[in-house]
Protein backbone atom coordinates (compact mmCIF):
# COMPACT_ATOMS: atom_id res chain seq x y z
CA UNK A 1 0.00 0.00 0.00
CA UNK A 2 1.34 3.45 -1.24
CA UNK A 3 2.04 6.13 1.76
CA UNK A 4 1.81 10.08 2.00
CA UNK A 5 4.98 11.81 2.02
CA UNK A 6 2.87 14.16 4.43
CA UNK A 7 -0.30 13.10 5.65
CA UNK A 8 -2.66 16.31 5.94
CA UNK A 9 -5.88 14.06 6.37
CA UNK A 10 -4.74 12.37 9.76
CA UNK A 11 -4.39 16.20 10.83
CA UNK A 12 -7.81 16.87 9.51
CA UNK A 13 -9.67 14.12 10.96
CA UNK A 14 -8.50 15.47 14.69
CA UNK A 15 -9.70 18.76 14.22
CA UNK A 16 -12.56 18.33 11.96
CA UNK A 17 -14.99 19.38 14.31
CA UNK A 18 -12.96 23.13 14.67
CA UNK A 19 -12.11 23.55 11.24
CA UNK A 20 -16.19 22.91 10.40
CA UNK A 21 -17.08 25.61 13.13
CA UNK A 22 -14.54 28.00 12.20
CA UNK A 23 -15.18 27.82 8.43
CA UNK A 24 -19.16 27.70 9.22
CA UNK A 25 -18.31 31.14 11.23
CA UNK A 26 -16.77 32.76 8.09
CA UNK A 27 -19.58 31.62 6.18
CA UNK A 28 -22.10 32.77 8.24
CA UNK A 29 -20.61 36.52 8.73
CA UNK A 30 -19.05 36.56 5.02
CA UNK A 31 -16.57 38.89 5.65
CA UNK A 32 -13.78 37.02 3.41
CA UNK A 33 -11.38 39.11 2.80
CA UNK A 34 -9.74 40.75 6.44
CA UNK A 35 -12.61 39.32 8.54
CA UNK A 36 -11.97 39.15 12.34
CA UNK A 37 -10.25 35.57 11.73
CA UNK A 38 -7.22 37.17 10.23
CA UNK A 39 -6.89 39.99 13.00
CA UNK A 40 -6.77 37.35 16.28
CA UNK A 41 -5.09 34.84 13.79
CA UNK A 42 -2.32 37.67 13.90
CA UNK A 43 -2.49 37.90 17.15
CA UNK A 44 -2.50 34.88 18.23
CA UNK A 45 0.84 33.73 15.66
CA UNK A 46 2.68 37.34 16.91
CA UNK A 47 2.31 35.25 20.51
CA UNK A 48 3.08 32.04 19.42
CA UNK A 49 6.26 33.79 17.57
CA UNK A 50 7.17 35.62 20.72
CA UNK A 51 6.76 39.18 18.38
CA UNK A 52 5.27 42.30 19.05
CA UNK A 53 3.30 42.59 15.57
CA UNK A 54 2.68 39.56 12.71
CA UNK A 55 0.43 40.46 9.67
CA UNK A 56 -0.39 37.77 7.63
CA UNK A 57 -0.28 38.38 3.45
CA UNK A 58 -1.32 35.93 0.41
CA UNK A 59 1.93 33.23 0.04
CA UNK A 60 5.23 33.16 1.76
CA UNK A 61 7.03 34.56 -1.38
CA UNK A 62 5.46 38.07 -1.00
CA UNK A 63 6.18 37.92 3.07
CA UNK A 64 9.39 38.55 1.50
CA UNK A 65 8.78 40.74 -1.09
CA UNK A 66 7.07 42.93 0.72
CA UNK A 67 10.02 42.93 3.21
CA UNK A 68 12.65 44.33 0.83
CA UNK A 69 9.83 46.83 -0.61
CA UNK A 70 9.64 48.78 3.11
CA UNK A 71 13.23 48.60 3.03
CA UNK A 72 13.28 50.44 -0.71
CA UNK A 73 15.58 47.59 -1.43
CA UNK A 74 16.12 47.98 -5.67
CA UNK A 75 18.33 48.03 -8.07
CA UNK A 76 21.76 48.35 -7.72
CA UNK A 77 21.22 46.32 -4.04
CA UNK A 78 22.80 43.38 -2.81
CA UNK A 79 20.89 40.72 -0.93
CA UNK A 80 22.75 37.71 -0.05
CA UNK A 81 21.07 34.17 0.25
CA UNK A 82 21.41 30.79 0.70
CA UNK A 83 21.33 28.95 -3.14
CA UNK A 84 20.38 25.49 -1.37
CA UNK A 85 16.79 26.63 -0.70
CA UNK A 86 13.76 26.97 -2.87
CA UNK A 87 13.43 29.48 -5.65
CA UNK A 88 11.24 32.16 -4.00
CA UNK A 89 14.31 33.21 -1.57
CA UNK A 90 15.93 34.70 -4.53
CA UNK A 91 12.98 35.39 -6.97
CA UNK A 92 11.98 37.60 -4.26
CA UNK A 93 14.89 39.90 -4.58
CA UNK A 94 15.37 39.77 -8.12
CA UNK A 95 11.78 40.72 -8.27
CA UNK A 96 12.88 43.59 -6.81
CA UNK A 97 15.23 44.36 -9.43
CA UNK A 98 17.88 43.76 -6.41
CA UNK A 99 20.89 41.01 -6.87
CA UNK A 100 20.89 37.61 -5.41
CA UNK A 101 24.11 36.99 -3.90
CA UNK A 102 24.32 33.56 -3.15
CA UNK A 103 26.00 31.72 -0.70
CA UNK A 104 27.28 28.70 0.97
CA UNK A 105 25.74 25.89 3.23
CA UNK A 106 26.90 24.42 6.59
CA UNK A 107 27.71 21.29 5.35
CA UNK A 108 26.30 19.51 8.81
CA UNK A 109 23.01 22.03 8.97
CA UNK A 110 22.46 22.80 5.21
CA UNK A 111 21.69 26.59 6.59
CA UNK A 112 23.90 29.62 5.25
CA UNK A 113 27.18 29.37 6.31
CA UNK A 114 28.59 32.63 8.02
CA UNK A 115 32.34 32.30 6.58
CA UNK A 116 30.88 32.30 3.05
CA UNK A 117 28.68 35.46 4.12
CA UNK A 118 31.94 37.20 5.24
CA UNK A 119 33.44 36.40 2.43
CA UNK A 120 30.84 37.35 -0.22
CA UNK A 121 30.30 40.87 1.60
CA UNK A 122 33.56 41.51 1.09
CA UNK A 123 34.12 40.31 -2.42
CA UNK A 124 31.03 42.70 -3.10
CA UNK A 125 32.31 45.95 -1.36
CA UNK A 126 35.62 45.33 -3.12
CA UNK A 127 34.00 45.42 -6.63
CA UNK A 128 31.95 48.17 -5.75
CA UNK A 129 29.40 47.74 -8.03
CA UNK A 130 26.41 46.77 -5.88
CA UNK A 131 25.40 48.41 -2.11
CA UNK A 132 25.44 45.17 0.17
CA UNK A 133 21.36 45.99 1.76
CA UNK A 134 20.32 42.61 3.53
CA UNK A 135 20.37 39.01 4.18
CA UNK A 136 18.11 36.69 3.86
CA UNK A 137 19.09 33.30 6.07
CA UNK A 138 16.69 30.49 4.96
CA UNK A 139 15.68 28.20 8.14
CA UNK A 140 16.05 24.82 5.95
CA UNK A 141 14.16 21.93 6.77
CA UNK A 142 12.69 22.64 10.14
CA UNK A 143 15.78 24.49 12.17
CA UNK A 144 16.91 27.64 12.59
CA UNK A 145 20.61 29.23 11.00
CA UNK A 146 23.02 29.98 12.99
CA UNK A 147 21.60 33.70 13.53
CA UNK A 148 23.97 34.58 16.88
CA UNK A 149 26.93 34.54 14.22
CA UNK A 150 25.37 35.78 10.96
CA UNK A 151 23.43 38.66 13.33
CA UNK A 152 26.87 40.18 14.49
CA UNK A 153 27.90 40.01 10.88
CA UNK A 154 25.00 41.58 9.43
CA UNK A 155 25.21 44.47 12.49
CA UNK A 156 29.35 44.72 11.13
CA UNK A 157 28.00 45.53 7.98
CA UNK A 158 25.14 47.34 8.43
CA UNK A 159 22.59 44.84 6.84
CA UNK A 160 19.07 44.35 7.37
CA UNK A 161 18.50 40.61 8.51
CA UNK A 162 15.27 38.81 7.32
CA UNK A 163 14.99 35.38 8.94
CA UNK A 164 12.67 33.20 5.93
CA UNK A 165 11.22 30.35 8.37
CA UNK A 166 8.77 29.20 5.49
CA UNK A 167 9.95 25.11 6.01
CA UNK A 168 10.54 26.12 10.09
CA UNK A 169 8.35 28.47 11.70
CA UNK A 170 8.35 27.49 15.72
CA UNK A 171 11.75 26.05 15.45
CA UNK A 172 13.72 28.19 18.39
CA UNK A 173 17.71 28.29 18.96
CA UNK A 174 18.29 28.34 22.79
CA UNK A 175 14.87 28.86 23.48
CA UNK A 176 14.62 31.81 20.87
CA UNK A 177 12.76 32.13 17.91
CA UNK A 178 14.73 33.36 15.04
CA UNK A 179 13.51 37.37 15.28
CA UNK A 180 15.29 37.32 18.25
CA UNK A 181 17.93 38.19 16.07
CA UNK A 182 16.35 39.00 13.18
CA UNK A 183 14.58 42.36 12.02
CA UNK A 184 12.05 40.22 10.19
CA UNK A 185 10.81 36.52 10.59
CA UNK A 186 8.59 35.47 6.89
CA UNK A 187 6.67 32.60 6.87
CA UNK A 188 4.70 30.16 4.29
CA UNK A 189 1.46 28.80 5.03
CA UNK A 190 1.71 26.53 2.23
CA UNK A 191 0.21 23.42 3.00
CA UNK A 192 2.84 21.05 3.20
CA UNK A 193 4.51 23.37 5.98
CA UNK A 194 4.92 22.50 9.41
CA UNK A 195 1.76 25.23 9.91
CA UNK A 196 0.13 25.33 6.99
CA UNK A 197 -4.01 26.25 5.44
CA UNK A 198 -5.69 24.86 3.03
CA UNK A 199 -4.32 26.85 0.09
CA UNK A 200 -2.06 29.74 0.04
CA UNK A 201 -1.29 32.06 2.59
CA UNK A 202 2.10 33.69 4.45
CA UNK A 203 2.87 35.95 6.93
CA UNK A 204 5.81 38.54 8.42
CA UNK A 205 6.69 38.71 11.79
CA UNK A 206 8.41 42.16 13.36
CA UNK A 207 9.06 44.03 16.63
CA UNK A 208 9.46 47.37 14.61
CA UNK A 209 6.19 49.48 14.96
CA UNK A 210 6.96 51.88 11.94
CA UNK A 211 8.65 48.52 9.94
CA UNK A 212 4.58 46.87 10.43
CA UNK A 213 2.58 49.78 10.06
CA UNK A 214 4.55 50.38 6.46
CA UNK A 215 4.13 46.53 5.13
CA UNK A 216 0.49 46.67 6.73
CA UNK A 217 0.06 49.56 3.96
CA UNK A 218 2.09 47.43 1.24
CA UNK A 219 -0.28 44.45 1.32
CA UNK A 220 -3.11 46.39 1.09
CA UNK A 221 -2.10 48.56 -2.20
CA UNK A 222 -0.47 50.77 -0.16
CA UNK A 223 -3.32 52.32 1.76
CA UNK A 224 -3.26 55.23 3.74
CA UNK A 225 -6.04 56.23 5.54
CA UNK A 226 -8.09 57.68 3.22
CA UNK A 227 -9.62 54.32 1.49
CA UNK A 228 -9.23 56.25 -2.09
CA UNK A 229 -6.35 58.32 -1.52
CA UNK A 230 -3.08 55.20 -1.51
CA UNK A 231 0.47 56.58 -0.26
CA UNK A 232 2.90 54.02 -1.46
CA UNK A 233 2.74 51.53 -4.13
CA UNK A 234 1.96 48.54 -3.07
CA UNK A 235 0.43 45.28 -3.68
CA UNK A 236 -2.79 42.83 -3.11
CA UNK A 237 -1.52 40.63 -0.99
CA UNK A 238 -4.19 39.46 1.95
CA UNK A 239 -4.36 36.44 4.28
CA UNK A 240 -7.88 35.48 3.49
CA UNK A 241 -10.53 35.11 6.23
CA UNK A 242 -11.38 31.43 5.70
CA UNK A 243 -7.26 29.99 5.56
CA UNK A 244 -7.05 32.43 8.98
CA UNK A 245 -9.83 30.60 10.53
CA UNK A 246 -8.09 27.31 9.50
CA UNK A 247 -4.63 28.20 10.67
CA UNK A 248 -6.21 29.11 14.17
CA UNK A 249 -7.50 26.01 14.54
CA UNK A 250 -4.11 24.59 13.48
CA UNK A 251 -2.20 26.53 15.58
CA UNK A 252 -3.71 25.84 18.74
CA UNK A 253 -2.13 22.23 18.23
CA UNK A 254 1.11 23.15 16.57
CA UNK A 255 3.44 23.11 20.06
CA UNK A 256 2.22 19.45 20.40
CA UNK A 257 2.59 18.35 16.22
CA UNK A 258 5.84 19.82 17.08
CA UNK A 259 6.68 17.40 19.56
CA UNK A 260 5.14 14.32 17.74
CA UNK A 261 7.64 15.23 15.14
CA UNK A 262 10.26 15.40 17.10
CA UNK A 263 9.98 11.89 18.73
CA UNK A 264 9.36 10.70 14.79
CA UNK A 265 12.89 12.36 14.05
CA UNK A 266 14.25 10.32 16.88
CA UNK A 267 12.97 6.94 15.63
CA UNK A 268 14.29 7.83 11.88
CA UNK A 269 17.62 8.87 13.32
CA UNK A 270 18.15 5.85 15.63
CA UNK A 271 17.07 3.57 12.36
CA UNK A 272 19.00 4.74 9.97
CA UNK A 273 22.49 6.19 11.11
CA UNK A 274 24.50 3.22 10.05
CA UNK A 275 22.77 2.92 7.36
CA UNK A 276 22.80 5.89 4.91
CA UNK A 277 25.86 8.56 4.47
CA UNK A 278 24.29 11.16 6.83
CA UNK A 279 21.09 11.46 8.77
CA UNK A 280 20.34 15.59 9.90
CA UNK A 281 22.01 17.34 13.05
CA UNK A 282 20.25 19.93 14.99
CA UNK A 283 22.45 22.48 16.62
CA UNK A 284 23.05 22.38 20.12
CA UNK A 285 20.01 24.41 21.94
CA UNK A 286 18.15 24.23 18.61
CA UNK A 287 14.76 22.84 18.33
CA UNK A 288 13.47 21.76 14.82
CA UNK A 289 10.12 21.75 13.48
CA UNK A 290 11.40 18.86 11.05
CA UNK A 291 9.67 20.25 8.09
CA UNK A 292 11.56 17.43 5.88
CA UNK A 293 13.38 15.08 7.10
CA UNK A 294 16.16 14.65 5.05
CA UNK A 295 19.20 11.82 4.59
CA UNK A 296 22.19 11.00 2.34
CA UNK A 297 22.72 8.38 0.26
CA UNK A 298 25.16 7.20 -2.46
CA UNK A 299 22.66 7.10 -5.29
CA UNK A 300 19.12 8.86 -4.54
CA UNK A 301 18.03 8.19 -7.67
CA UNK A 302 18.73 4.41 -7.31
CA UNK A 303 17.18 4.89 -3.66
CA UNK A 304 14.31 6.57 -4.56
CA UNK A 305 13.18 4.25 -7.50
CA UNK A 306 13.50 1.21 -4.84
CA UNK A 307 10.94 3.07 -2.07
CA UNK A 308 9.02 3.70 -5.02
CA UNK A 309 8.56 0.29 -5.62
CA UNK A 310 7.77 -0.62 -2.39
CA UNK A 311 5.11 2.25 -2.06
CA UNK A 312 7.21 5.18 -0.40
CA UNK A 313 7.13 8.15 -1.24
CA UNK A 314 10.40 10.27 -1.38
CA UNK A 315 11.73 13.64 -2.38
CA UNK A 316 14.69 16.10 -3.58
CA UNK A 317 15.29 18.74 -1.62
CA UNK A 318 17.25 20.35 -3.40
CA UNK A 319 18.92 18.36 -6.55
CA UNK A 320 19.31 21.71 -8.67
CA UNK A 321 20.44 24.27 -6.45
CA UNK A 322 19.07 28.12 -7.71
CA UNK A 323 22.71 28.97 -8.54
CA UNK A 324 22.16 26.44 -11.45
CA UNK A 325 19.09 27.25 -13.06
CA UNK A 326 18.35 28.91 -15.78
CA UNK A 327 17.00 32.21 -14.11
CA UNK A 328 19.39 32.66 -11.39
CA UNK A 329 22.69 31.07 -13.12
CA UNK A 330 23.86 35.21 -14.22
CA UNK A 331 24.10 36.05 -10.47
CA UNK A 332 27.07 36.24 -8.40
CA UNK A 333 28.33 33.19 -5.97
CA UNK A 334 30.52 33.88 -3.03
CA UNK A 335 34.09 32.89 -3.44
CA UNK A 336 34.68 30.39 -6.45
CA UNK A 337 32.10 28.53 -6.00
CA UNK A 338 29.46 26.56 -3.94
CA UNK A 339 31.27 23.34 -3.30
CA UNK A 340 29.34 22.50 0.22
CA UNK A 341 26.08 23.32 -1.98
CA UNK A 342 27.45 21.10 -5.18
CA UNK A 343 28.00 18.25 -2.65
CA UNK A 344 24.70 18.27 -0.72
CA UNK A 345 22.89 18.83 -3.90
CA UNK A 346 23.85 15.10 -5.28
CA UNK A 347 23.35 12.96 -2.39
CA UNK A 348 20.33 13.81 -0.46
CA UNK A 349 16.94 12.67 -0.58
CA UNK A 350 13.82 13.20 1.92
CA UNK A 351 11.75 10.57 3.32
CA UNK A 352 8.08 11.17 4.94
CA UNK A 353 7.56 13.27 7.66
CA UNK A 354 4.55 14.43 9.98
CA UNK A 355 3.25 14.14 13.18
CA UNK A 356 0.74 11.16 12.71
CA UNK A 357 3.54 8.51 11.40
CA UNK A 358 2.31 5.97 13.15
CA UNK A 359 5.18 3.25 14.23
CA UNK A 360 4.71 0.78 12.49
CA UNK A 361 4.73 2.68 9.20
CA UNK A 362 7.92 4.31 10.38
CA UNK A 363 9.40 0.92 10.44
CA UNK A 364 8.54 0.05 7.57
CA UNK A 365 9.83 2.81 5.96
CA UNK A 366 13.35 2.62 7.98
CA UNK A 367 13.79 -1.02 6.64
CA UNK A 368 12.92 0.03 3.46
CA UNK A 369 15.39 2.86 3.51
CA UNK A 370 17.97 0.72 4.36
CA UNK A 371 17.69 -1.88 1.99
CA UNK A 372 17.50 0.55 -0.81
CA UNK A 373 20.32 2.42 0.75
CA UNK A 374 22.69 -0.57 0.00
CA UNK A 375 22.10 -0.86 -3.63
Amino acid sequence: MSLEFIDLQAQRLRIKDEIDTALATVLDHGRFVMGPEVGAFESALADFGMAKYALGCANGTDALILSLMAWRIGPGDAVFCPSFTYCATAEAVAIRGATPVFIDIDRETYNICPQSLEQAISEVKARGVLRPRAVIAVDLFGQCADYPAIKAIADAHSLKLISDSAQAFGATLNGHHPLHWADITTTSFFPAKPLGCYGDGGAILTNDEALMTEIDSLRIHGKGTDKYDNVRVGLNSRLDTMQAAILLAKLAIFDDEIKARQAIADRYIDGLKDHVLRVPKVKNGGQSTWAQFTIEVQNPASFAAQMGEAGIPTARYYPKPIHKQTAYAHFPVAGNGLARTDDASHSVISLPMHPYLENDVQDRIIETAIKAAKI
